[in-house]
């Protein structure tokens, strides 16, 4: 497997039992449309939340959650959108969006987790 991949993989997994733990219910993963890929979508008891999940092997370049530019997060909403548009969830709740960010150390091991939840 391709290691970028691969290290995506590990975050989001990561990620999705993070969620899980703090009580979040899991809708889909990988959600994909010809536009893109929402990482995560979830739900709580008020909101529907679509998670974008950055994972780094180091801080060289900085914290994954730094990456989520405006660009990034203008296509999450607009993938967002759609992904509401397809399951026919328009106005069902309010919606979020978080980040969760995560940093492995050399061995592919999670050293630190950071969920920013209404990051954008």
């Amino acid at each position: 497997m391709d290691p970028r991949k691969e290290i995506g993989r590990i975050g989001e997994e990561a990620a999705t039992r993070h969620l899980e733990d703090q009580g979040y219910q899991i809708l889909n993963r990988n959600w994909s449309t010809r536009l893109g890929e929402l990482d995560i979508i979830a739900t709580d008891q008020k909101a529907i939340i679509f998670v974008e999940v950055r994972t780094t092997s180091s801080k060289q370049f900085g914290y994954g959650y730094q990456s989520v530019d405006f660009r990034k997060q203008h296509k999450v909403r607009r993938l967002a959108l759609q992904y509401l548009q397809n399951q026919q969830m328009i106005g069902s709740k309010p919606l979020r969006f978080d980040v969760v960010s995560v940093l492995l150390n050399g061995q592919r091991e999670i050293q630190e987790l950071q969920h920013i939840p209404a990051a954008f």
